[in-house]
């Protein structure tokens, strides 16, 4: 495994944040598909696809540090265990938000569908998203630090304490 660089790591916070503002278009604009629900199907799984790759390059960018490589997996799990929890919980409510949502207008895309349940699961997964663009952000941002890149005195200072 080779350490981050700063190219590197500028490509790979440039791809994250396409990621997040893609699926930020994707929820803000879904509603325009509804009329054609084989786009809106393509556009969910299309979406879906990309979570997934926005949590592999998460945890690449987490394999590629020092602290990893030397095997301190706990501190990196510390700092950074909101966000792999939001991020999994994320992609599992965006993928019962689009399955619910796919098998209820597929038949009768101008049908009214906003049921109590389909309502609850919406404003949830509204509310999961904006801590999920937070966090993974700023995990993006944080796993440059080059406190976890390169043997340094915090390091030490951190296994002091464990």
């Amino acid at each position: 495994m080779t350490i981050l660089t700063t190219k590197r790591y500028c490509v790979i916070v440039i791809l994250q944040s396409i990621l997040l503002i893609f699926d930020i278009s994707v929820n803000s604009f879904v509603s325009f598909a509804r009329r054609y629900p084989l786009d809106l199907l393509i556009l969910y799984v299309v979406q879906d696809f990309c979570h997934i790759i926005a949590l592999a390059i998460l945890l690449l960018s987490f394999f590629s540090t020092y602290v990893f490589q030397v095997g301190l997996l706990e501190l990196l799990y510390t700092r950074f265990r909101l966000t792999l929890i939001l991020s999994v919980f994320y992609i599992i409510l965006s993928i019962g938000l689009h399955v619910w949502h796919v098998t209820i207008v597929w038949h009768d895309p101008f049908a009214y569908y906003w049921s109590k349940g389909f309502h609850a699961l919406s404003a949830i997964h509204k509310i999961v998203a904006v801590l999920y663009y937070y966090f993974y952000k700023r995990a993006a941002l944080k796993i440059g630090d080059p406190r976890f890149h390169e043997g340094s005195i915090w390091m030490q200072k951190q296994l002091s304490f464990s």
